[in-house]
C-alpha cells in the first residue's frame, strides 16, 4: 500500500529519484534467511577512514543502535565527515535529526550523546546506515562512488530484530542504495518503507517544519507517537 504526499526534493534527495512519497512509499516485505550475528549497541559506535586513493577515501560506518525490541528502523546513507571525525550519528550542527528527534521523542540535542541514543532505543527506535563502507569525497551523498558502496547486514539485523515493521529513509539516497544493496527479499516481513525529506543541510529547500511534520507522521504511522 502506498500513501502518497508530495513534496519537493532538492541536493542529494534528487539524486536517485523524481519524487518523494511522505509519510508512505510503497510495502517492502523481506525474507531474513540466516541466523542473526552479535550486534553492538549503544557506546560501541567506531569508525575508520584509509586512503585507497589520491582523490578519495574508503569511509567505514558505524554499527547498529538498537534494542531488541525495536519497532522503527530509521536508515541513512553513510555518516558524513563531521559524523565519522566525532564517532556520532548525524554530527554536523546544521543537520536537523537531533532538533526533529527532540521535538518528537525527547532526544534532544542539548542531551549527552549517549542519552540520545538511549532515548531513541527506550521509544522502539533504532538506527543505522545503510553503507557500511563507500568511497565518497567530503560528505554529500551525491559524491559517494557506487561502484565502492558495500551495505550492511540487513539479513542478520532483520533476523535478530523481528518486531521492526517500518523502515524510515534519511533522504533518497538511503532509500535507493537499500533497494540496490541490501539482499533481503520483499515478501517475508511485511515492513512498511518509507523515504523521508532529508535531514542534511544540503537539503535546504525543504523547510524545517516541512520536514518536521513529516517526520512526526511517519513516527505516528510506525507506532511510536500516538
Amino acid at each position: 500500500m502506498a500513501i502518497a504526499m508530495q513534496l519537493p526534493i532538492s541536493g542529494d534527495d534528487s539524486a536517485a529519484h523524481g519524487h518523494s512519497l511522505i509519510p508512505g512509499w510503497v510495502q517492502l516485505p523481506w525474507r531474513a534467511e540466516r541466523r542473526a550475528q552479535s550486534l553492538p549497541h549503544v557506546g560501541e559506535n567506531r569508525s575508520m577512514a584509509t586512503t585507497s586513493s589520491a582523490s578519495s577515501r574508503l569511509l567505514k560506518g558505524f554499527p547498529p543502535v538498537s534494542a531488541k525490541d525495536a519497532r522503527v528502523l530509521i536508515l541513512g546513507s553513510m555518516p558524513g565527515a563531521a559524523s565519522l571525525q566525532a564517532h556520532q550519528y548525524y554530527a554536523h550542527r546544521h543537520n536537523r535529526f537531533w532538533p526533529i528527534m527532540g521535538e518528537l521523542v525527547g532526544a534532544a540535542p542539548a542531551l549527552p550523546y549517549a542519552q540520545r541514543l538511549l532515548r531513541l532505543q527506550q521509544c522502539g527506535i533504532a538506527l543505522w546506515d545503510v553503507f557500511d563502507r563507500c568511497e565518497r569525497e567530503g560528505s554529500l551523498d551525491s559524491a559517494i562512488r557506487d561502484d565502492t558502496a558495500q551495505a550492511n547486514d540487513f539479513i542478520a539485523f532483520f533476523e535478530g530484530h523481528r518486531g521492526i515493521r517500518t523502515v524510515l529513509f534519511n533522504g533518497a539516497k538511503a532509500e535507493s542504495g537499500f533497494r540496490r544493496l541490501a539482499g533481503v527479499q520483499p515478501d517475508a516481513l511485511g515492513l512498511q518503507c518509507v523515504r523521508l525529506p532529508s535531514t542534511s543541510p544540503a537539503n535546504a529547500s525543504i523547510s524545517p517544519a516541512v520536514k518536521l511534520a513529516a517526520w512526526r507522521e511517519a513516527l505516528r504511522a510506525g507506532g511510536i507517537l500516538a
